[in-house]
């Protein structure tokens, strides 16, 4: 699997990561993760994204990697360590936290631990990226990043404080190619897409609820003409791992079988210019001012 360098932290890649969101709250067996990771890893997949936040997501990591641990790299979020709807953004829970990460996944440190979509006024105050500092200083992470979209993305991006960003890039979420990317590229900043096939609702009837709801939506305005194919969603992933800046792409899943899937989708290479630019034309001339992205 294609490998890219992560900016100027250095790390080498793949450009398919495993998105631990799914099997946290899908409740996947310990077995099937064991399953997930391996056969990811065995077909070259190197990049693990998880959350302190992602129910039992860490543990069943943690166990799953086992000896592999050297095979991978782990990124991890901290914030919301009591749930998603309960953020803590102080310096010693969010310390606390990252050591309890640790503890979860089974490892001494983590390659990349970040900020999970605090809000641009959290950002602008300081703590929380102090305690990734001092985090960074511990030994207890390589590097620091932001996970989120929007006008604290953008922050992210400008105060210099952070190695990666991590954001939504997808046919159905491209506010970044012009608010974030091109100055993360300037700042030699590592970008990891979530997201990448807009929660794959392109081949959906109808909408099913959650995050996916407002893509579905979207696409239906936006009524790609690529989306008519059968390789849909293999076009989707290959449009977001063409833009220019994007070095990864995590996507989460808990059924056996779509890493390799997946994999396959971008034996292709990168989406040729003619196609990039014609859904960028489409977004373009459909796209509402309300379209930012999802948190």
């Amino acid at each position: 699997m294609e490998r890219r360098r992560l900016g100027r932290t250095g790390l080498r890649v793949s450009v398919l990561g495993f998105g631990g969101s799914e099997i946290g709250y899908e409740s996947a067996s310990q077995a099937t993760v064991d399953r997930l990771l391996g056969s990811a890893l065995d077909a070259g997949l190197n990049v693990v994204d998880t959350a302190e936040c992602y129910e039992k997501s860490e543990e069943l990591i943690g166990a799953a990697l086992g000896a592999r641990r050297s095979q991978c790299l782990i990124f991890t979020k901290c914030g919301h360590a009591g749930g998603w709807s309960r953020a803590d953004w102080r310096a010693t829970p969010l310390l606390a936290s990252i050591e309890r990460s640790l503890q979860r996944l089974r490892t001494d440190h983590v390659d990349l631990i970040q900020l999970h979509s605090c809000g641009l006024d959290v950002l602008k105050r300081g703590e929380c990226i102090r305690a990734l500092q001092t985090a960074r200083d511990r030994g207890l992470a390589r590097f620091i990043g932001y996970s989120g979209d929007g006008a604290a993305a953008r922050y992210a991006v400008e105060c210099g404080a952070f190695d990666t960003l991590q954001t939504s890039v997808n046919v159905a979420e491209q506010e970044p190619l012009m608010l974030t990317l091109p100055l993360a590229i300037e700042r030699e900043m590592g970008v990891i897409a979530k997201r990448p096939i807009a929660n794959a609702v392109i081949a959906q009837r109808s909408a099913r609820g959650g995050y996916g709801s407002e893509y579905w939506r979207r696409l239906q305005k936006l009524d790609y003409e690529f989306m008519k194919g059968r390789d849909a969603i293999a076009t989707a992933l290959r449009f977001t791992l063409s833009v220019p800046g994007v070095h990864t792409a995590i996507v989460g899943t808990a059924r056996p079988g779509r890493f390799e899937e997946n994999a396959r989708h971008l034996e292709a290479g990168k989406l040729p210019a003619t196609d990039m630019k014609a859904i960028r034309a489409r977004w373009s001339e459909v796209a509402d001012r309300s379209w930012t992205g999802q948190t």
